[in-house]
């Protein structure tokens, strides 16, 4: 069958590499280009193009509707005033450890387990007591923990769980 009568044309007789010699293969309908190389390729037609447009309407000073859309939804630039501030400067004092009010800041330690004082840093387990304990006391039978853990699991349940009564008798 002769593809003049049918109008599709004749299969290429092998692949074509693209144009940019990538080493990818191209398409006719790609312009022998990869997809890759094509793409880029349009993406710089139209930046070529806002840019030409955007530098025409500076220069003319004069500039059409069309292109002051395409600018401003490309160009997207918010201004905020910076209103200066005045920050009171104190003398540093290196010999004391004064706090902001001027009262005296108890040292931090390093932070250490309330059961056998172990040094724990920052592998302290924190417990609803509110204690630190090391990984062997963190549990509460393990410490003697005050913090009364069967109130708080009723009251929890009572708070997911609302009761619901239902009328005795039902209306007529």
């Amino acid at each position: 069958m002769d593809h003049d009568e049918t109008g599709c044309q004749a299969p290429p007789e092998g692949p074509i590499l693209c144009v940019n010699n990538c080493g990818f293969f191209g398409s006719a309908a790609t312009m022998n280009m990869c997809s890759k190389c094509h793409k880029d390729m349009v993406l710089k037609e139209e930046q070529a193009k806002l840019a030409a447009s955007s530098i025409g309407s500076i220069v003319n000073g004069s500039s059409s509707s069309n292109a002051n859309e395409s600018v401003a939804a490309t160009v997207n630039v918010q201004v905020n005033t910076v209103e200066p501030k005045t920050i009171s400067v104190q003398p540093l004092s290196f010999g004391s450890s004064l706090g902001e009010n001027g009262e005296v800041k108890p040292k931090e330690g390093p932070k250490r387990c309330n059961s056998c004082n172990k040094r724990v840093g920052l592998t302290g387990f924190n417990c609803r007591c509110g204690n630190l304990f090391c990984a062997v006391h963190r549990y509460s039978d393990k410490h003697e923990c005050p913090f009364d853990y069967r109130t708080a699991a009723r009251d929890a349940i009572a708070k997911a769980n609302p009761v619901v009564k239902a009328e005795k008798l039902d209306k007529i």
